[in-house]
């Protein structure tokens, strides 16, 4: 298995990892998000060309086993945030059927290097509550809790 950034040759394999996540968000927050496409493909097109989003895959061969989306943060000259540079994990998914062979650990610990390798602080994401096996597998992986995100839901809401 190999770890890159992603290229043009990995739009399908990433559509179907895309949809496959969305499943997961959508199953365990019907109310939040719809079965839909996150990125169109000239939307993928142009983060795979975007270094401040950096996109990496594990590969075997030519099938995409897994990604990461990233996203360089800098916080600079803000009144109450010391100046910081962050690599946001703003998605990572493993192929349903390859789960539990240590793919995400993998590319987890690669995003780890690059952001190093690009002077970052730290590595941030977001897990939804409704996503315990990802919530477990950072933990696994040595991520503390920065903050808490909490809601109040107080109107209904028609699903589409």
């Amino acid at each position: 298995m190999e770890i890159r950034r992603a290229g043009r040759e990995d739009l399908e394999g990433i559509k179907r990892l895309l949809t496959q996540v969305n499943l997961i968000h959508h199953k365990g927050r019907p109310d939040l998000f719809k079965e839909a496409r996150k990125y169109t493909d000239d939307e993928l097109l142009a983060i795979f060309e975007d270094d401040d989003r950096p996109v990496f895959v594990a590969v075997s061969g030519s099938e995409v086993e897994g990604y990461a989306f990233c996203i360089l943060q800098e916080h600079k000259n803000e009144p109450m945030l010391a100046d910081c540079r962050t690599l946001y994990i703003d998605d990572l998914c493993v192929e349903e059927n390859k789960r539990g062979e240590h793919i995400g650990s993998r590319l987890y610990r690669f995003v780890l290097e690059y952001a190093s390798s690009i002077g970052c602080y730290n590595v941030t994401l977001n897990v939804w509550e409704c996503n315990p096996e990802a919530h477990h597998f950072y933990e696994a992986m040595g991520m503390k809790v920065q903050k808490y995100g909490m809601e109040t839901i107080v109107g209904a809401q028609g699903t589409k």
